[in-house]
């Protein structure tokens, strides 16, 4: 039943039976057309929430960062459900729950890192599992917090899959603001179940991400103990040499070149232990992180993996904007040498000990491969100084 039809009658006319049957019949059409409208809208409405869903479900499982994925389910929402805004709730160790993203076309900074206190009545229910209906937040009880007053209809949804609540979801309007039918309380409820599991998903997947990352790890420190191990070796049959050869006048050379392979090597040790330090998902934020990073990228092309040296507190010395500047010349230098035929190996060495010709403290970066050039040349060294 969607309404009345009324018609009242000319003055002094009255309606005929005919007319009664006629009026019957547009009032059936009538009603048949209303409730056609209402089922598409519902229909659209639907299709609307599940595309949502499966948006927030692709975003979350394409690799986002925590935070980036809790704003996009709370974006999503509150676009999807035409709320005020969109804000997500985690549990805090005090047993409560505190906003931790805010998606609003305000400022979000006064929202977010609001506290719902534990035993409040709606955090009781939260944590329980069950959604929060509330028709006006400004004037419900169990509403504590102090942004209450500027919203009005409310859903507050938790966040739980497999019996493990990672948040709630609550989706306010504004005060005064068109109450929520009992088809958006549903498709939402619907929404938030399915964002829990993305949530989950998304955090499952990074997790086997950063165990293949440790695995890696783990090969290249079973390689590296293997090549650290040789060269060890090598240079203990080298000094062996240098002693039974001590009385044969080749003394000097033997030991120097011994010398240099242990610097060599523990050199290579360092590099790679720090490397192997950095963060897996994080971009490096050090000078040494950059230079790492530039190198094993450009072992692709290159088909090896450039050698990396430093010498002195390079991190700490090394600022902007000369490592900017380095960190150019030193992509140039490896494309240089990516465009060179025959190369099987390519140095980097960067020493923050040097001094300029004016005596300034300064930087040198060097960078040696053994490649052919156009005229047949075999060998570039590429060598850039900037200031500290």
């Amino acid at each position: 039943m969607f309404g009345d039809l009324r018609l009242t009658p000319p003055t002094g006319d009255a309606f005929s039976e005919e007319d009664l049957a006629l009026l019957q019949v547009l009032a059936a059409q009538a009603g048949i057309a209303i409730g056609n409208t209402r089922l598409h809208e519902t229909a659209r409405q639907r299709e609307r929430w599940i595309e949502g869903a499966a948006a927030v479900t692709n975003a979350l499982l394409a690799g986002e960062s925590a935070d980036d994925a809790l704003m996009t389910v709370a974006e999503q929402a509150r676009n999807l459900a035409e709320a005020a805004a969109g804000v997500v709730l985690q549990p805090t160790q005090e047993g409560g729950m505190e906003i931790v993203t805010a998606s609003t076309l305000e400022d979000p900074r006064d929202i977010v890192g609001t506290t719902i206190r534990p035993g409040s009545p709606v955090l009781v229910q939260l944590l329980g599992g069950e959604p929060v209906f509330i028709e006006d937040a400004a004037t419900d009880p169990r509403m504590t917090t102090h942004v209450r007053s500027r919203f009005g209809p409310s859903m507050m949804l938790p966040l739980q899959s497999g019996g493990r609540l990672i948040g709630t979801l609550a989706l306010p309007r504004r005060r005064g603001g068109r109450p929520y039918t009992g088809l958006e309380r549903l498709l939402a409820t619907q929404f938030a179940s399915q964002a829990a599991l993305a949530l989950v998903l998304a955090d499952a997947r990074h997790n086997r991400e950063q165990l293949a990352v440790y695995e890696d790890r783990d090969r290249i420190a079973r390689d590296l103990h293997d090549l650290v191990v040789q060269r060890l070796f090598a240079t203990e049959m080298m000094l062996e040499s240098t002693r039974r050869r001590a009385e044969a006048g080749s003394t000097d050379r033997l030991l120097g070149q011994a010398v240099d392979e242990l610097d060599s090597t523990i050199q290579e040790v360092r590099t790679t232990i720090f490397a192997l330090q950095q963060p897996p998902a994080d971009a490096p934020a050090t000078f040494r992180g950059q230079v790492l990073r530039e190198t094993r990228g450009a072992a692709v092309p290159l088909g090896l993996l450039p050698s990396v040296h430093f010498s002195g507190a390079v991190d700490t010395l090394v600022q902007e904007p000369a490592d900017r500047e380095l960190l150019a010349a030193l992509r140039g230098a490896l494309a240089a040498a990516h465009r060179r035929s025959d190369v099987s190996s390519v140095d980097v060495h960067v020493d923050a000990t040097v001094r300029l010709p004016d005596g300034r403290q300064g930087v040198r970066l060097t960078v040696t491969d053994d490649g052919l050039d156009d005229e047949g040349t075999r060998g570039t060294t590429l060598t850039w100084y900037r200031p500290l």
